[in-house]
């Protein structure tokens, strides 16, 4: 494969350092990567060379990576875009995958993660479901991630729409539940 014929990979992080690594990373496995670390270079570089994928942060320097989802797929409407994230919730995912992302991760994920759910064809169903019911303090993330996204990320209206002190949905926010 040549570098005119690598497909082209657009990470858009706006964490400096993960940027700068998963962009190399991805680079010594053939691709040819673009790395940006705001909207507006993103949907340049989107535009300039209609990546295959995209890997997007849900968290784009205070505001939703979401929004970024239409204006990537007006670029390339075949672009396969994965959302990647440090504050994964069902909500978001719900509204990750409607927006046309095809796969959405919780950070850290590793590059060959990442490699295989960009490039997966199909939905792998999971025979095995887990039936005990969610913890409390995971049922409470959840609500939360619901109420944030309803105000788009908003720390101080998600705050009031809980009749909640912002610092304690700040504190709420940092103690994320494991995983069950």
């Amino acid at each position: 494969m040549t570098p005119q014929d690598a497909p082209h990979i657009l990470v858009i992080d706006d964490d400096p350092a993960f940027n700068r690594v998963l962009t190399r990373a991805l680079g010594q496995r053939g691709f040819t990567v673009f790395g940006a670390q705001e909207a507006e270079t993103a949907l340049a570089l989107a535009h300039e060379h209609e990546p295959e994928y995209v890997v997007l942060d849900l968290n784009i320097d205070g505001s939703s990576g979401l929004r970024l989802i239409e204006p990537l797929l007006a670029a390339n409407p075949d672009c396969r875009i994965l959302v990647l994230t440090g504050y994964a919730s069902i909500a978001t995912t719900v509204d990750a995958i409607k927006l046309g992302a095809i796969q959405y991760l919780a950070k850290p994920a590793d590059v060959d993660a990442i490699l295989k759910a960009l490039q997966a064809g199909d939905v792998i169903i999971d025979d095995e479901l887990n039936t005990s019911p969610m913890s409390i303090d995971r049922l409470e993330w959840e609500h939360i991630q619901r109420v944030l996204g309803e105000n788009d990320g908003n720390i101080s209206a998600t705050a009031r729409a809980l009749k909640m002190h912002r610092r304690t949905l700040q504190r709420k926010l940092a103690k994320r539940p494991v995983k069950e």
